[in-house]
């Protein structure tokens, strides 16, 4: 714990002796981001949140709303669709995420609109065919 100002001693040169005598103990010598720029972003203007959005950067983590999360999703099941190894497992992907869309169609979730529709199972299951003939 600091010790407290002495009275009658001028509070700048009180707080340089503190910081000359922490430099003098090597309290300054291993602190992390030593050496390293300033952080960017750090001339803006405050934000109540800026713990949780770096926290999540250094995480890797995003939150979208939910008709852009489903969206995404959508997108990627329909790629693993067209990678399955059979078509009872491209059926169960695809119609899986229908019952999604189709929820979310008809009670929408506050955000952008979802703008898609569910997919058609057979034609999913025609391109996986194709891609699996033109691969042999």
């Amino acid at each position: 714990m600091t010790e407290r100002k002495p009275p009658g001693v001028p509070f700048e040169s009180w707080v340089d002796k503190q910081i000359r005598d922490a430099e003098r103990r090597g309290e300054f010598a291993r602190l992390p981001g030593a050496g390293k720029p300033l952080p960017q972003g750090t001339d803006t203007t405050y934000d109540e949140l800026w713990w949780i959005k770096r926290k999540m950067a250094r995480e890797g983590l995003s939150v979208l709303p939910p008709t852009l999360a489903l969206r995404k999703e959508a997108e990627d099941t329909f790629a693993a669709a067209l990678r399955a190894p059979s078509e009872r497992i491209v059926r169960k992907l695809v119609e899986d995420i229908n019952v999604k869309i189709r929820d979310v169609m008809f009670k929408p979730p506050p955000g952008p609109p979802l703008g898609m529709k569910p997919y058609d199972v057979e034609e999913v299951v025609r391109q996986w065919r194709e891609r699996r003939e033109a691969a042999e």
